[in-house]
């Protein structure tokens, strides 16, 4: 059984805490699972201890999943957080690089083709 006193990493009440009792992002960005955080700077004196630890993490792009995965924290959470660090322009987001269009099929056999006659 744990004293009032107790702070449990994953309990509600720290949870509303870290976001300010905000469930959703405060700024209109689109914000999932792949999308690409990267920091534009290092902390800032004062900053929140979570916001703090993304600016380290996001010194090269790391996805919104990652971020969670890292922190131990919701993607919800950190959806909140990284909103606030949008907002201050402390990192920027961007959907990730999309996977190469594959070639026409009939541009690999020709190739194929082409290769086998020499």
């Amino acid at each position: 059984m744990s004293k009032a006193g107790d702070w449990e990493d994953s309990s509600p009440e720290r949870l509303y805490v870290i976001t300010g009792g905000r469930s959703g992002a405060s700024v209109p960005a689109t914000l999932d699972l792949v999308t690409l955080i990267v920091a534009k700077s290092g902390p800032r004196h004062g900053m929140q201890p979570e916001q703090a630890a993304i600016i380290r993490l996001c010194q090269a792009p790391l996805s919104v999943a990652e971020i969670s995965a890292y922190l131990g924290l919701p993607v919800s959470v950190v959806t909140v957080l990284l909103s606030d660090l949008l907002i201050d322009n402390r990192v920027m987001a961007r959907a990730p690089v999309q996977p190469a269009l594959l070639p026409d099929r009939a541009l690999i056999e020709a190739v194929i083709d082409g290769l086998q006659k020499l």
